[in-house]
């Protein structure tokens, strides 16, 4: 079967899973206003004519609203004014674990029960070590802990889904199979920093993150992704200016190679929604199961990154 062969059944079957689902599923996107979340979001609403309770999750405001603008709208008459359905936009620094309680809380006072969880957010930097005001590093703050608060904080959500007999999901898109030995001294990378070392110590906390939340809630499906070269505005925007100059040069170059962001939503919606049950997945690029995922640590590791996440992201007051 070729790949284009391959991706049109894929299409299907995601559409006509999404569009069977009873009621009104609600769909949370974080890091949703560009790249790969976008496009898993604008797939979502198209899937279901509208008729879903889709949030976008980020900072990017003007984004959010013309994603939001052109998302299907229910047209069947009285749909269209119907309470039964919602598109919103709730402006977030998933940077911040602040933030990220206060929108998580917002979601939750909103929707009693979340079906999808989706976490993409992210950015590519060479710099060193750039603490948050909370003290974090950046990039660990929105490749890890703030994923790890985000499936916390809307953990009984999530339950009460599959409590009503409903879909729960969760999906982080990083670059599940490809991370390195945990490092039990130094969690949070305070001690020794480098690009390699955080690349791979978040893809592994990851890895541990979708362990730990199975073994808490062995109903839901926990899935860690590794979306393989997507074509995204990261290089783009990217703080590093060497990086943005580079995006001119290298994009044009290595696009034809590139997965659009429209398909890998399809790759990614097909692995998450891969009826397997309930279980910690890691999924490769084309939505299939990593069978050889590197796996470097046991249940007393897990534990422990699990205490230090603990305290990391705990919000005073």
């Amino acid at each position: 079967m070729t790949r284009q062969v391959r991706l049109s059944a894929i299409r299907l079957s995601n559409a006509e899973t999404i569009f069977r689902m009873p009621g009104t599923p609600v769909a949370v996107f974080v890091g949703g206003t560009s790249g790969i979340g976008q496009g898993m979001a604008e797939a979502f609403a198209r899937w279901r004519g509208g008729r879903a309770h889709i949030v976008i999750v980020g900072r990017n405001e003007d984004a959010a609203a013309d994603i939001l603008a052109h998302l299907p709208k229910p047209s069947r008459d009285g749909e269209q004014a119907s309470a039964n359905w919602t598109h919103e936009f709730i402006p977030c620094d998933v940077s911040l674990m602040s933030k990220v309680h206060a929108a998580s809380q917002l979601i939750a006072s909103k929707y009693s029960k979340v079906n999808f969880l989706i976490l993409s957010a992210g950015f590519l930097s060479t710099t060193g070590r750039d603490e948050t005001s909370e003290g974090l590093d950046k990039k660990l703050a929105l490749h890890y802990y703030s994923r790890w608060k985000f499936i916390c904080e809307l953990e009984p959500a999530l339950r009460k889904a599959k409590d009503e007999g409903e879909e729960a999901r969760v999906l982080s898109i990083l670059a599940a199979g490809k991370g390195a030995r945990l490092d039990l001294e130094d969690l949070g990378l305070e001690k020794r920093y480098s690009a390699a070392r955080v690349r791979g110590q978040a893809i592994t906390y990851n890895d541990y993150m979708i362990e730990s939340f199975y073994a808490r809630n062995p109903e839901i499906t926990f899935t860690h992704a590794h979306p393989g070269g997507v074509d995204t505005p990261l290089m783009d925007v990217s703080p590093s200016p060497w990086m943005r100059a580079m995006a001119y040069v290298i994009l044009p170059i290595f696009r034809p190679l590139l997965t659009s962001k429209e398909d890998c939503a399809e790759y990614m919606w097909h692995g998450l929604l891969e009826n397997a049950g309930a279980m910690p997945r890691r999924i490769r690029w084309d939505g299939t199961v990593i069978d050889d995922a590197s796996w470097s640590g046991d249940e007393e590791a897990g534990r422990i990154l699990w205490e230090h996440t603990v305290k990391a992201t705990k919000v005073e007051g």
